[in-house]
């Protein structure tokens, strides 16, 4: 079980998790409305316990998680993939559509963001490697962050949450396998 409490979106998230993890505590952010008391109330509790970020794969989801990184850096993150988090009808995306596999897949992958950064990525490389400035860096994007387990990012995050949790570029050439540089061409 976590000694961590889990940052979740809404209340459909926590029913979500105690239905995977009955035990599992949770605060919500209420959606992209986080406010101040609430980052208050994350940082105690990264104090005290711990706290793992498990936000949806999308725009408010990945604002919450800027939001919270900014004001409490330290916390682990887990991050669900898009096509894990979609609902059957196709109506919906978020942690309460995930299924419990890939709930305990992304809880059992976390990452924590380095307190200095280990290598500076520069645009330049991200360029080169296809992930910014081509029409299909999105497609590559899209796979990197899932083999690296960052979460998606649009370009322009994808510098910062790299260094962030002190990827290398050693690490994104090995995680841009051949099949993965095809999409450049």
């Amino acid at each position: 079980m976590f000694k961590e409490v889990i940052v979740v979106e809404g209340r459909d998230d926590t029913r979500r998790l105690k239905e995977v993890y009955p035990e599992v505590e949770t605060i919500e952010t209420n959606g992209s409305a986080i406010n101040q008391e609430v980052l208050d109330r994350i940082k105690i509790l990264q104090e005290q316990r711990g706290v793992i970020v498990f936000t949806d794969p999308d725009f408010p989801g990945n604002k919450i998680r800027q939001a919270v990184m900014q004001y409490v850096p330290d916390c682990k993150h887990a991050h669900l993939q898009k096509g894990d988090a979609i609902a059957k009808n196709g109506r919906g995306l978020g942690v309460e559509h995930a299924s419990d596999e890939a709930i305990k897949e992304a809880l059992t992958n976390l990452i924590t963001p380095k307190n200095t950064v280990v290598e500076e990525i520069e645009s330049q490389f991200l360029f080169d490697f296809g992930l910014i400035g081509h029409s299909n860096s999105a497609k590559v994007r899209e796979r990197l962050s899932q083999v690296l387990g960052i979460g998606y990012v649009n370009g322009k995050q994808l510098q910062k949450r790299l260094m962030m949790f002190g990827i290398t570029k050693q690490q994104v050439v090995d995680a841009l396998t051949e099949e993965h540089l095809e999409m450049l061409k």
